[in-house]
């Protein structure tokens, strides 16, 4: 349901958003966080000349949920049109990062709607804090999207120190458990016989056929054709985990 203000006049005036958000059920229970929040945002609409906000708030909702994934965050989002103006006490009560903020961000400011964050001066959408806001976003987006990049990096290098699959296809042979990548005994048979067969001319088509009725693997001529040259490779050489040691 759109709600619309209408002064005196008979002019439409801006509807006014508040949006408040808690991490815990207990601190919803209490309410002492949500009542901070809403009265800061109230005394702010009021020193700005705003309307009085109506509220959306999010409780025992964890940063972490997009703004768009909360209960009350997609209602407000599907409320905003253009002229409305939402306030928030900080960036961290509405996103989760600042790539998220600046995704947000710029899609409210092409909707025309002002998006007001008291701990950042104000107004991020629509006057002089915009720009530098979003210079800051920015700078912090790009950093975290290394951090996060750093980090997969460094879990797959301990990950195939330890000699876990650390994905791509499986090679013909091996089979991946939790334990890392072990050979497949009656892959492995089959594998030597493919090649041996192969070192001694025969056909792609009939070695495809003979391995089907040897081990029972049902494989194309143009499968066969990638095992033997290599194709299937993973990103990380196979390795079978003796004890506490990986053998590769």
């Amino acid at each position: 349901m759109i709600h619309i203000m209408v002064s005196k006049s008979g002019a439409v005036e801006a509807r006014v958003f508040g949006y408040c958000r808690v991490s815990t059920i207990s601190q919803a229970e209490r309410g002492e966080s949500l009542k901070t929040q809403e009265s800061r945002i109230s005394a702010y609409a009021q020193m700005c000349g705003l309307q009085t906000p109506r509220f959306f708030t999010d409780a025992g909702v964890s940063g972490r949920t997009p703004l768009s994934k909360r209960p009350d965050g997609l209602l407000l989002l599907n409320e905003l049109q253009a002229g409305d103006t939402v306030i928030a006490t900080k960036l961290d009560r509405m996103f989760r990062s600042a790539s998220d903020a600046l995704r947000t961000l710029e899609d409210l400011k092409k909707q025309g709607v002002h998006l007001h964050l008291i701990d950042l001066g104000g107004d991020c959408t629509g006057n002089g804090v915009a720009r530098l806001v979003f210079q800051i976003l920015a700078a912090v987006a790009e950093a975290e999207r290394e951090r996060i990049s750093e980090r997969i990096l460094e879990v797959k290098a301990r990950q195939r120190e330890d000699g876990q699959f650390i994905g791509g296809r499986i090679p013909f042979g091996w089979t991946n458990t939790p334990a890392g990548l072990i050979e497949d005994p009656n892959a492995q048979r089959a594998l030597t016989f493919m090649r041996s067969q192969r070192k001694k001319g025969v056909a792609l088509r009939t070695i495809a056929e003979a391995v089907q009725t040897r081990f029972g693997l049902k494989l194309s001529h143009a499968g066969v054709r990638r095992i033997l040259s290599g194709e299937r490779r993973i990103d990380t050489k196979p390795y079978v985990k003796v004890g506490a040691v990986a053998i590769g």
